[in-house]
């Protein structure tokens, strides 16, 4: 793989929500991980390359974030969250919204496919914690129904 493959990579793995990247090709392998001072592996010829990655400020948490009371609706995939079926319809709830279990309440579109994500548990929401757009994580809350 040529280096400029290969920083191009090293890039958008950096700029990703993407923690761990792993790619076969022909020439070999390349396993890239962010998250700390990590490695890239490349299987043939074996070689190893140090990656620097983008200081991420001087801040760090001491605690995970609180989830707020009540029921977490969280999500069942990584993808792209939409409050919305389509660009110009009405969210699927509000807050407020009374919802019974089994109800649609947002789409989350992963690899181009859109999956309507329905709650487990009936009640009123209360928090919509994600933004119309935003890229979720597996488990991450998106809605708290009391």
């Amino acid at each position: 793989m040529d280096l400029r493959k290969l920083k191009t990579l090293i890039d958008l793995v950096s700029e990703s929500n993407v923690s761990e990247l792993e790619i076969t090709e022909a020439e070999g392998k390349v396993r890239i991980v962010k998250g700390h001072p990590a490695l890239v592996h490349m299987a043939a010829p074996m070689m190893q390359a140090p990656m620097q990655a983008a200081p991420q400020g001087t801040a760090v948490p001491s605690a995970a974030p609180e989830v707020p009371a009540g029921h977490a609706v969280k999500s069942p995939m990584v993808g792209t969250f939409y409050r919305a079926a389509s660009p110009g319809a009405g969210a699927f709830v509000q807050v407020g919204s009374q919802v019974k279990a089994g109800d649609t309440i947002c789409i989350i579109e992963a690899m181009k496919i859109l999956n309507e994500i329905e709650t487990d548990k009936a009640g009123t929401v209360t928090q919509i914690l994600c933004e119309n757009g935003q890229p979720v994580e597996y488990g991450q809350p998106l809605f708290i129904i009391e």
